[in-house]
């Protein structure tokens, strides 16, 4: 089965061709489309096997830019199909799926008027993703779609973990709670972790740290989400690239009572003004800037880079009090797996957790599955590449498989 899966953002459409077969999987190709809206639109096609194939043209909706996609995979020199005909179904990323969604779901109209109902949850988010399900409605019709949502896999959180304490017809009202998102990958590193150390993921407690200019931590227990440091929305937990993360909701107030900011400017402030960006004084959110900030002894930019590890090690801390100790813990995400350095200072001094980090073991490691504990460490770190995209199509070829039957 030839499974397109489309991640769709609200300026881009990251994609994948992946041919599943009952337990294998097979790449043949991948890509991105940028700057979707603006002039001079950017179509990155990646054949495996072949030469790279760029794409310079105005794309001024999805619709277009999904069609672009099309087109370069069903190309006759570049393309990995012949025709659209062997596309056998599509999975889509959709950021958001409320507390309706708590697995993967075939597209239908009930699927999409639950979806639709989401926006007000992901305003950023959701659009998008909708964009790019009519899209290909109306580009190929009658190929079944298949919705993968960032928050399906918290969806197991207890009360107790995912209510705020405010009133509660808040919640009740509104479903005023937190949701988690990077549910996706979080599901897949803490799966292909535990196989690759002998854990048993269903007797277990792993934390995973999906690290990136956006980051979560997770507390998986037995396979299961238990606890996740995003919220409601993607700006709470971790300090991140321009998010604040968790923050003392006094000092907003403060800020509008000194700075006479409205709502609409304090969101955009702690979205996009704020995590090592804001605190670096503006030098960046890009962590290879920091760190080079920070090793040349720029001061305020290495105050905000260990403030960014300093608190990826407290969410760890936290979640082994949840769980009553941890087995495991996996770092993920563009950080994550190319970060030695926030690695080390991450786990360093964590003995008592039952954590020996190998320092060596660690030190230079960028994009590589690896295990960077000592062997007698009671408590495994791994260093893992997540695979969003062969999850949705793993969910889209199950759910298709059984419509065929």
């Amino acid at each position: 089965m030839v499974i397109l899966v489309l991640n769709c953002g609200s300026s881009s459409i990251k994609y994948q061709v992946i041919e599943m077969s009952e337990g294998a999987d097979s790449l043949l190709a991948k890509g991105l489309v940028e700057r979707i809206g603006l002039e001079n639109g950017v179509l990155t096609h990646k054949p495996t096997g072949k030469e790279p194939v760029k794409t310079v043209t105005d794309i001024p909706d999805h619709t277009v830019g999904i069609d672009l996609i099309i087109k370069a995979i069903t190309h006759p020199e570049s393309g990995v199909v012949k025709t659209l005909e062997e596309i056998d179904a599509v999975g889509h990323r959709v950021v958001h799926g409320g507390e309706q969604f708590k697995e993967s779901a075939l597209i239908d109209k009930a699927v999409m008027d639950m979806v639709e109902g989401c926006v007000d949850l992901a305003p950023l988010h959701i659009p998008a993703n909708l964009k790019g399900i009519y899209a290909i409605e109306k580009l190929l019709p009658g190929v079944p779609q298949v919705a993968n949502f960032d928050t399906a896999f918290h969806q197991t959180m207890p009360a107790k973990a995912f209510l705020y304490g405010i009133p509660r017809r808040y919640y009740d009202e509104y479903r005023v709670r937190a949701y988690g998102f990077h549910g996706t990958s979080h599901r897949y590193v803490a799966e292909q972790a535990a196989k690759m150390v002998g854990l048993d993921i269903n007797n277990s407690k792993i934390v995973t740290c999906h690290i990136g200019n956006g980051g979560s931590v997770t507390a998986v227990l037995n396979g299961k989400s238990v606890d996740t440091s995003m919220g409601l929305t993607p700006v709470d937990g971790l300090m991140m690239g321009t998010r604040c993360g968790s923050i003392d909701p006094g000092v907003l107030n403060f800020i509008h009572t000194k700075e006479g900011k409205s709502m609409e400017e304090i969101w955009n402030l702690i979205n996009k003004e704020s995590g090592v960006y804001g605190l670096s004084g503006g030098h960046s959110s890009d962590m290879r800037d920091i760190q080079a900030g920070a090793l040349a002894g720029n001061e305020v930019v290495a105050v905000a880079e260990e403030a960014y590890f300093y608190r990826i090690r407290k969410f760890i801390g936290s979640y082994a009090a949840a769980m009553g100790g941890i087995d495991l813990v996996v770092f993920t995400g563009g950080v994550g797996e190319n970060g030695p350095e926030m690695r080390e200072y991450v786990c360093k001094d964590l003995e008592f957790m039952g954590i020996e980090f190998d320092a060596d073991a660690n030190r230079g490691v960028k994009g590589q599955d690896k295990v960077l504990s000592k062997p007698e460490s009671k408590v495994k770190v791994v260093v893992m590449g997540t695979n969003e995209e062969l999850v949705i199509a793993t969910d889209t070829y199950n759910i298709v498989s059984k419509l065929n039957k």
